[in-house]
């Protein structure tokens, strides 16, 4: 598993070009931003995927309709397989307002 903090969209697209050509899916490539709208239309945009039920299960997912934006991203991060040291990490650089990119096989 790899993760990146990238500054912007740009750079997202680029790592993810560059993660492509090493042999990852863009189902293996995971986009976080702190904004819930934003994740979603860089990922739209990037082809790369959302954390939904497959990486952290009903109850998971459901818990998190109810829980805090840094809460649900760092439970994200997890389930895509960061430690919750890395998570952690992750969410105070999406603080700053960059993207944690992750490519996990």
């Amino acid at each position: 598993m790899e993760k990146f903090f990238l500054e912007n969209a740009v750079q997202a697209k680029k790592k993810i070009e560059e993660l492509v050509a090493q042999g990852y899916t863009h189902e293996e490539i995971y986009v976080f931003a702190h904004s819930e709208d934003r994740e979603d239309r860089i990922a739209d945009a990037l082809d790369s995927e959302k954390v939904g039920m497959s990486e952290m299960g009903f109850l998971d997912k459901m818990k998190n309709m109810f829980t805090s934006r840094g809460d649900t991203l760092r439970a994200e991060m997890q389930a895509v397989g960061l430690t919750e040291a890395e998570a952690e990490e992750g969410e105070s650089e999406l603080d700053k307002g960059r993207l944690v990119l992750v490519a996990k096989r």
